[in-house]
C-alpha cells in the first residue's frame, strides 16, 4: 500500500490484496463495479494517516529491519524478544517518546500488513520498563510566551511587510493559542472581520483526524500595539490579498512571495525577534505561543472548559498539564504554612 505522497505502509510477502471473491453470474460491469469499490476503500485508508506521520513510520521501520538483518532476526511478522531486544539497544540513546514511537511504528507495519502484533507482550513491555525505570528523563515541555515576552517581541515589529507580518503571526499564535501548523496553513478567507474582532477557522489540524474543522474567536485587543485586528488590517494593506496563505513569505529585498510559510520558519521568526529584542533565549518552541496562552488565561482566572473550548483540547489531563505548571508556585501550600 502506498500513501499518497508514494510512502510504502507494505512489506515483503505481506499486505496482500483482497482475494477475488467467487464470480456468480455477475456481469462485467458489477465485476468492474465491485472492483472499484475495492480499490476507493484502499483510496481512503491511505488517507487515514497524515504523509509526515506515514515518513516518520516508515523511516523507525527502516531502522528496525536493518538492524535485523545485522543480527540475522527476521523482521515480519517479528517475535517478541526481537522486539524487546531491539528497544533494549537503543536504550542509552534514545528518550522513552522515541522508543514509544519506533515500537508503534513496528506495530503499524504488522497491522498494516495483516500480521500477527501484541504490544503488550511480556517480552516486549518488561525490557520496556526497565529502560524507562533506568534510563527515563523527564519530558521537556514548551517554556510559555508570557505576556511580557510577547509584548517585547511585538515592539520589534516594525511597519515593513515584515515587520507587519511577524506582528500578525504572533498575535494571532498567541490568542488564537494556535499550533504553527495552523498558523502556516490559514488562508486569507479562513479569517473574517466582524464587529467585535475577528472569526478563524481552522480547516484542518493535528487532533481533527475527520478535517471537522473548527472556528476560534479573536476578540479586539485592548491596546494598538498587540490589538490582532488592528494587526491583520496592517498586513492586509501590504499583503493586498483576497485568497491564498494569510502568511507568505517575504524575501530579503521585501518583496511578498505568494507561497506560504512553511512550518519549520515559525521559529525562526521567534527567534529573530528575540534576538532583535535583546533577549538571550537559545531556544523558543513555536508552542510556547500556545502553551503561553493557557498559562496567562489560567492565571487570570479563565475556568479550565472555556479555557479548553478556545485551545480545542479534548483531554482535560493535557490542558491541566499546563495549568498545573502555571499555578506550581502561586497555588503551592508551602505559601500558607508561615515560613
Amino acid at each position: 500500500m502506498h500513501n499518497q505522497d508514494g510512502t510504502d505502509l507494505t512489506v515483503a510477502n505481506g499486505g496482500a490484496m483482497p482475494e477475488k471473491r467467487q464470480q456468480s453470474g455477475l456481469s462485467l460491469a458489477d465485476e468492474a463495479a465491485a472492483q472499484a469499490a475495492l480499490e476507493k476503500a484502499d483510496s481512503y485508508a491511505r488517507s487515514a494517516d497524515a504523509p509526515a506521520t506515514l515518513r516518520a513510520y516508515r523511516a523507525d521501520w527502516e531502522g528496525f529491519a536493518v538492524w535485523c538483518d545485522r543480527y540475522g532476526f527476521l523482521p515480519v511478522p517479528a517475535e517478541p524478544r526481537v522486539v524487546g531486544a531491539y528497544l533494549a539497544s537503543l536504550a542509552e540513546t534514545h528518550a522513552p517518546a522515541s522508543l514509544r514511537r519506533k515500537l508503534s511504528a513496528i506495530g503499524k507495519m504488522h497491522k498494516f500488513n495483516s500480521l500477527p502484533w501484541n504490544p503488550a507482550h511480556r517480552d516486549i513491555q518488561q525490557p520496556l520498563r526497565g529502560i524507562l525505570r533506568r534510563h527515563g528523563r523527564p519530558v521537556r515541555q514548551a517554556a510559555p510566551l508570557t505576556m511580557d515576552l510577547l509584548k517585547q517581541l511585538v515592539a520589534t515589529c516594525d511597519s515593513s511587510a515584515r515587520g507587519r507580518r511577524d506582528r500578525l503571526l504572533l498575535l494571532l499564535g498567541f490568542a488564537g493559542a494556535l499550533r504553527r501548523s495552523e498558523l502556516v496553513g490559514l488562508d486569507v478567507n479562513d479569517v473574517a472581520r466582524t464587529a467585535d474582532g475577528l472569526t478563524v477557522t481552522i480547516r484542518r489540524s493535528k487532533t481533527d483526524a475527520e478535517r471537522e474543522g473548527a472556528k476560534v474567536g479573536i476578540p479586539r485587543g485592548r491596546h494598538p500595539q498587540t490589538c490582532p485586528v488592528l494587526a491583520f488590517d496592517a498586513w492586509q494593506a501590504v499583503a493586498l490579498r483576497n485568497s491564498g496563505p494569510l502568511f507568505r513569505r517575504i524575501s530579503v529585498a521585501g518583496r511578498i512571495a505568494s507561497d506560504a510559510l512553511q512550518p519549520y520558519a515559525v521559529q525562526r521568526i521567534l527567534l529573530h525577534r528575540t534576538s532583535l529584542a535583546g533577549i538571550e533565549m537559545k531556544t523558543l518552541s513555536p508552542h510556547a505561543m500556545r502553551v503561553g496562552f493557557i498559562t496567562e488565561a489560567y492565571n487570570r482566572g479563565v475556568r479550565d472548559e472555556d479555557i479548553m473550548k478556545h485551545t480545542r483540547h479534548k483531554d482535560l489531563r493535557t490542558m491541566r498539564g499546563y495549568v498545573r505548571r502555571a499555578g506550581l508556585i502561586t497555588d503551592s501550600p508551602a505559601g500558607l504554612v508561615g515560613l
